[in-house]
């Protein structure tokens, strides 16, 4: 953290930001006053539309054209408010650097990460074709790929998501920036990735003294790496103090409503609905295997290896484990997207291994889905209704939209959203609120089970709260039995009567939820749980070296 004596790296003052909008103007920032000292980590956080992003970006000067700025932000003694696109892109990667949230889309697919990474060092002017290269391999060394010299000439779609996100870190190190803007920057990673990622910028931090501004809604990262919180709404700053002091004496209404609103291993010993261990399961797994086929002469992948469990009537299952771990796979096969290779998969009386799409088809309307990302799962040219009224269209339950309307009005207030609601876009919803409509539509035919796929990790933290109480809510009311896969351990907690912990394919673990967190068994299991970041500066600090230490 700065001392008095340090100048800032990075110094705002009064800033405001309008956007010029057909609907009119949008007041983004209000008056904000921010600095972050050298080698210092400087979280701003609040939800979706706080104006945290927006802050931000103007430090590199990455507002659109609609954008009016006023006041000033000074990066490295340069005031960025102003400046033309020649000076700010000579200021663009030398004193400040971005960090994006999702690294596919900031990546190019079409070059290698070589390319891409020495790119940017020779657009600078500074590097030799054969020093970039050079350079590029160092980074790519520096943050952790293996083999780096052969590593340089692959593309994106060869890495995983966290070594993708490493070789955004590396892009935005090439040049040595003084600050780095991290935004949401472990939003998409599993928790383990992320705790490396973590790990990684903070080593940054102490080894390099690079300053950073971390733009998050996850408060367990911030208790994980940030010395300072600035905590934003609506466009203003409401809060700011050191990491420990915020957590542990919050001042505003709202720092005290978002810390409330953290999902957190309590150890729930949730017991299972009455009758679960006799009734003949809605979901039956036994040495379940599935395949993917080769391409190309390769052999085939085997994404889930000889896998066992059921659902009982009314039971809540967690499925969780890292990507690639084989959840979605089983998810999908569940719901007869992907077929069985082997063993056995008993889904509402129907085997589905060699199963025809005619005899699961009756079936479909005793089974809801929940995506993780409303926004795509929906029709941006149907309102909420329409989209809705779908399932039971489908099935016959309604001639049309308008013959549901009724149907779609009492779902949409059970998810609590108001029935006007229904003649909106998606576009027109926050994200909370598409996630209450997609669980609406998952509900529209009472189904007997519901595959939530990942659906509150797009969330702020206190719309992801609403929306797991209202799911708790809904299910205890309506019975049905619910495949949650997730790989947040604290929302099965919250959630899970039981269990089951994948990794590559297999089961590591299984059993009631209170027991496998409260005592895991599997090294693989208390690996997740240590890597779970803790909205507690203190405890994570402890949680930390415990990390460290069993990793070696």
């Amino acid at each position: 953290m700065a001392s008095a004596s340090d100048q800032p790296v990075v110094d705002i003052r009064n800033l405001d930001v309008t956007f010029a909008t057909d609907g009119g103007d949008v007041h983004a920032v209000r008056d904000v006053s921010l600095d972050v000292g050298p080698g210092e980590v400087l979280a701003i956080v609040g939800e979706s539309g706080s104006g945290k992003t927006v802050t931000a970006r103007t430090i590199l000067g990455l507002l659109p054209e609609t954008a009016l700025t006023q006041g000033a932000v000074v990066l490295d003694g340069t005031d960025v408010v102003g400046l033309d696109r020649e000076a700010l892109r000579r200021v663009r990667g030398t004193k400040a650097a971005m960090i994006f949230q999702e690294p596919s889309t900031a990546l190019n697919p079409v070059f290698t990460v070589g390319w891409q990474l020495a790119e940017g060092l020779r657009a600078h002017g500074t590097y030799t074709k054969k020093q970039a290269r050079e350079r590029a391999i160092e980074m790519l060394r520096r943050v952790g790929i293996p083999e780096p010299e052969r590593r340089v000439d692959d593309y994106p779609h060869q890495f995983s998501g966290g070594q993708k996100q490493r070789i955004v870190i590396a892009t935005a190190l090439a040049l040595d920036p003084t600050v780095i803007i991290a935004d949401e920057p472990t939003t998409a990673l599993d928790v383990t990735v992320q705790a490396e990622i973590l790990d990684l910028l903070r080593r940054l931090r102490d080894e390099d003294g690079t300053a950073i501004v971390l733009i998050t809604h996850n408060m367990g990262v911030v208790a994980d790496l940030a010395d300072r919180v600035a905590v934003m709404l609506n466009g203003e700053v409401v809060e700011t103090a050191p990491v420990a002091e915020l957590f542990a004496h919050p001042q505003n209404d709202y720092t005290k409503r978002l810390l409330a609103a953290v999902p957190r291993l309590e150890i729930v010993d949730r017991q299972p609905p009455a009758g679960a261990a006799t009734a003949t399961p809605v979901v039956a797994a036994s040495d379940l295997v599935i395949e993917y086929a080769g391409r190309l002469r390769r052999a085939g992948f085997r994404a889930v290896d000889r896998v066992s469990f059921s659902i009982a009537p009314g039971e809540v299952v967690g499925l969780v484990g890292e990507s690639g771990s084989g959840k979605t796979t089983i998810g999908r096969a569940i719901a007869g997207l992907t077929p069985v290779t082997g063993g056995s998969l008993r889904v509402l009386g129907v085997e589905m291994n060699g199963v025809k799409e005619r005899q699961f088809r009756p079936h479909r309307k005793d089974l809801g889905f929940v995506f993780q990302d409303p926004a795509t799962s929906f029709n941006p040219l149907l309102t909420i209704a329409q989209n809705v009224a779908e399932p039971l269209i489908v099935h016959g339950g309604a001639r049309n939209a308008e013959d549901a309307r009724d149907r779609v009005d009492e779902l949409l207030e059970a998810v609590q959203l108001p029935k006007a609601f229904g003649d909106r876009f998606p576009h027109e919803l926050s994200g909370g609120q598409r996630q209450r409509a997609s669980l609406a539509r998952g509900l529209a035919l009472n189904p007997q089970l519901l595959i939530a796929d990942e659906p509150t990790s797009a969330l702020d933290v206190s719309v992801q709260a609403r929306v797991l109480e209202l799911f708790g809510e809904l299910q205890e009311r309506f019975g049905f039995a619910t495949l949650f896969i997730t790989h947040d351990l604290a929302v099965v907690d919250m959630l899970a009567h039981r269990v089951v912990v994948l990794h590559k394919g297999t089961i590591a673990e299984t059993g009631p939820t209170a027991q496998v967190l409260g005592d895991p068994q599997d090294d693989y299991t208390r690996t997740l749980i240590a890597s779970l970041p803790v909205p507690d500066p203190a405890e994570q600090a402890a949680r930390r070296q415990a990390w460290r230490a069993a990793r070696g």
